[in-house]
């Protein structure tokens, strides 16, 4: 509104700060204090803000969690944050944010943490408050998709410093400068099999002194006058550009899907494996008696040849990680058995096996120790598998090193000193140091930005081409399984209810969960007439499954027998198959 705030007293920030404006967080479980219940959270901006005491309160706070869509507002008011899944979670984030009526609603990578059903919910929401309470709203996020159907105008920002700026329609179009190009580019397309297009280098350290423009180092189109004097303001078609050379880049060249990679033939199946069940007991009482179980993974088979790779998708809380971990005996399975190359792993032969298949999780930094040092981390698994003599290990540290495209001297470095991409790097070499057959890789690109996201993927692919790797890829971003996957099965509730090619289940699927689940995935270009489907609801507790097909609560097709009888498997041809009595009546 025309007021300074940089120059008001802190006493009138904290007016501004909830009342003028007000910020959603990327994780709500962080930002909202886990021993407070839900309504007193919101009562207390509701108090600081409008002054509201007493039953006023509780009936604003119980319209607030309405107006974003948090079903049974009032028995929610006196639940505890860990009770909610994390779409509610970031629903009760953003009734706290209204509850002091802002004019500006900064939302803070607000999906980032979220499936693409839960994400598209929380978008719908947020378009829908900000046109009802003509609200300004400050969208912070690295995903490209959701700023073209959220966005009215798009601001690019590089260390530091905004280079560009101008409305969607325009920035979509034909972007300016040289990083919104090549961030573009290094989008996997679907049905593109090619190698991404990444950025060389790194963003430059802030806390250094920078000349010039500060992309200028990483910059294919760089001259000289770039290294030395910051390029300012232009206008371009409408847009705004911080580019020496801005009007005078070559044309964008138009996009040509890269070469698939040739696999080789399918063979049998490197891991196989047939009825698992992973159940989590609940007890309760004074002696721990067992009263039911948490059915995270309910019968669940799945093959993968050498050299391929099976994506495992669904919603978060679906048991997908659960399956990564029961595989490895992470997690002890309750029943099932799970077989690599044949031989059954068993209590007996866990290590040998275990050196046959490695994990890479979704935060690097989360599961590298913060005081080993690179080359010991690599090391680590060879010691304890005893691979080789000690003299062939160090050797192979430096090999690992280069392998995944780090620098010789990152073995004498501490995780800390390197960024996320470099981190997953270390990562992938961890799990490569004991040369194993199959990668479980969970969620391993979801917290990186697209640039750093093509690097990793294009490492995957070059692995898997050099050394045979299979990869059990568990997502829940599609554009990456329609990248990277050979096949997908598409999980709900414990239990896998499609599966087939990526081509298949991704360009023809058939389940509608599925369905919606493609239909929720944000685009850069537009939908071109396809039908968007929202789901209602968040998924159904594991410890009580609905009867009958699990998605029938939620389902636009339910009919009596999905109440009472779960589906059979329809066979489609090609190995696609479905779990669902609607697909089976139209087959």
């Amino acid at each position: 509104d025309g007021e300074n705030i940089l120059a008001l007293p802190e006493s009138a920030m904290r007016r501004v700060r909830g009342g003028g404006m007000a910020m959603i967080f990327q994780e709500p479980m962080l930002a909202l204090n886990p021993v407070i219940k839900v309504g007193e959270q919101i009562a207390e901006v509701l108090g600081l803000h409008q002054g509201l005491r007493g039953q006023q309160m509780t009936d604003a706070a119980r319209a607030l969690l309405d107006a974003v869509g948090v079903p049974d507002a009032a028995r929610r008011l006196d639940g505890y944050p860990f009770e909610l899944s994390g779409g509610l979670r970031q629903r009760v984030m953003i009734a706290m944010a209204l509850a002091g009526q802002p004019k500006l609603l900064i939302a803070d990578e607000p999906t980032t943490a979220l499936d693409v059903t839960m994400q598209a919910q929380v978008l719908d929401v947020l378009r829908t408050l900000r046109a009802e309470r003509r609200m300004g709203m400050l969208l912070i996020t690295h995903d490209l998709g959701v700023v073209a159907e959220n966005a009215d105008r798009v601001g690019v920002m590089y260390a530091g410093e905004l280079v560009e700026e101008g409305a969607r329609a325009n920035f979509f179009a034909t972007p300016q400068h040289p990083y919104s190009r090549m961030l573009f580019d290094a989008l996997p397309r679907p049905g593109d099999g090619g190698r991404l297009t990444t950025i060389p280098g790194q963003v430059p350290r802030l806390d250094t002194t920078l000349q010039g423009c500060r992309f200028a180092p990483r910059c294919p189109f760089a001259i000289a006058r770039c290294r030395l004097e910051s390029p300012q303001w232009q206008t371009i078609n409408g847009q705004q550009v911080r580019c020496h050379l801005a009007g005078s880049l070559p044309p964008r060249a138009a996009h040509v899907a890269g070469a698939q990679t040739i696999s080789a033939p399918v063979t049998q199946a490197l891991l196989q494996v047939d009825g698992l069940k992973v159940y989590f007991p609940i007890r309760r009482g004074l002696i721990q008696r067992t009263v039911g179980f948490v059915r995270a993974v309910d019968d669940v088979s799945l093959s993968i040849p050498a050299g391929r790779t099976l994506a495992l998708v669904g919603e978060s809380g679906c048991g997908k990680t659960t399956v990564g971990k029961a595989l490895l005996r992470l997690i002890e399975p309750t029943a099932g058995s799970v077989a690599l190359e044949g031989e059954t792993l068993g209590a007996h032969n866990v290590p040998t096996l275990r050196r046959q298949m490695q994990m890479v999780f979704q935060d690097p930094f989360s599961s590298l120790n913060p005081r080993m040092r690179v080359a010991d981390i690599l090391l680590e698994g060879m010691d304890a598998l005893r691979i080789g003599v000690a003299s062939a290990r160090r050797d192979a540290v430096a090999q690992l090193l280069r392998q995944v495209g780090l620098p010789d001297d990152a073995g004498g470095r501490y995780p800390h000193a390197f960024s996320g991409g470099q981190r997953q790097r270390i990562a992938i070499a961890r799990a490569l140091a004991v040369a194993p057959r199959l990668l479980i890789c969970d969620e391993p690109t979801s917290a990186l930005d697209v640039s750093v996201q093509a690097q990793i993927l294009n490492l995957l692919k070059d692995l898997q081409d050099q050394l045979g790797l299979a990869y059990l890829f568990i997502t829940h971003n599609l554009a990456v399984v329609d990248y990277l996957a050979h096949a997908v099965a598409v999980m709900y509730l414990g239990r896998i209810v499609e599966h087939g090619s990526a081509a298949d289940v991704l360009g023809t699927p058939r389940h509608p969960y599925t369905q919606a689940l493609v239909s929720a995935v944000p685009r850069i270009e537009p939908h071109s007439g396809q039908r968007i489907i929202r789901l209602a609801g968040d998924q159904p507790s594991p410890l009580n499954p609905p009867a009958g097909c699990h998605f029938h609560p939620r389902c636009p097709h339910a009919s009596k027998v999905c109440r009472q009888t779960y589906p059979g498997q329809t066979d489609l041809g090609d190995g696609h198959w479905v779990r669902c009595h609607w697909v089976a009546t139209q087959v």
